[in-house]
């Protein structure tokens, strides 16, 4: 096994619950996600994928269940103590400092991962998985485009050299010819490091067209965990739960 690979994890949810107002969210959720595998979490809004994120990355308490990442029982971790133990996650919002500039931004998402020659070869490894990064690297972040602040939020959670990335919507409001490199950067990474990706998306279709597995919440419970040719091709489950 090769480097690249050992970089994955393995990562097994078991009979999660979380509550909010004294109601459950998620009622007993269970999945298992493999090294190098890429997962789309769909479902209305409200059916619980940015709680599930949240619970994963410690940013929501969870009420009952386990969090097995790689081994380790993430919930005697603290949200910092998951991130280095490998487990990124890319918020929907784009988690990107405005005031500071491109190469800023990457700078700070590898300072505890890489030092000296290393950080630099892990910056131009970033400009080159995303071009327009590399000719705006002096823009502030809030000089950005929609796309370029999205990719930048991938690129800094990327360089910290993630075992595992948890992704909230990334393709929310972007350009379609964006969000198409922003998915297949996405899988060319997974694969070619043994990252595991949970992406969490509204966007069924561009999802799908990178998954390995599909995974579908509809009111806080897993009702289909299917291999993403298998889901896209299946019209009627297509209409019941993601309502196309």
């Amino acid at each position: 096994m090769n480097t690249e690979t050992q970089l994955g994890a393995a990562l097994t949810i078991s009979d999660l619950t979380v509550d909010y107002g004294g109601g459950p969210v998620l009622h007993g959720v269970n999945m298992d996600l493999v090294p190098g595998e890429v997962v789309a979490l769909l479902g209305a809004n409200g059916a619980g994928k940015t709680t599930l994120l949240g619970a994963l990355t410690g940013r929501v308490p969870v009420s009952d269940g386990k969090l097995i990442f790689d081994g380790t029982d993430l919930r005697q971790l603290r949200t910092e103590d998951r991130a280095r133990l490998g487990l990124a996650l890319v918020p929907d919002g784009q988690s990107i400092v405005a005031e500071l500039t491109v190469e800023e931004n990457l700078r700070l998402g590898a300072l505890w991962r890489h030092q000296g020659h290393a950080r630099e070869r892990a910056i131009r490894g970033i400009y080159e998985m995303f071009e327009p990064l590399e000719r705006r690297k002096h823009a502030d972040g809030h000089q950005l485009s929609g796309g370029e602040r999205q990719m930048l939020a991938l690129g800094r959670a990327l360089i910290a050299e993630p075992r595992l990335i948890a992704l909230d919507e990334p393709s929310l409001g972007l350009a379609p010819l964006v969000v198409v490199q922003i998915m297949r950067t996405l899988r060319a990474t997974a694969k070619e490091r043994g990252l595991t990706v949970l992406l969490a998306e509204q966007n069924v279709t561009g999802a799908l067209s990178i998954a390995d597995r599909g995974i579908v919440l509809n009111l806080g419970r897993v009702v289909v965990d299917a291999e993403a040719s298998t889901l896209a091709d299946d019209a009627a489950l297509r209409h019941a739960y993601l309502g196309f």
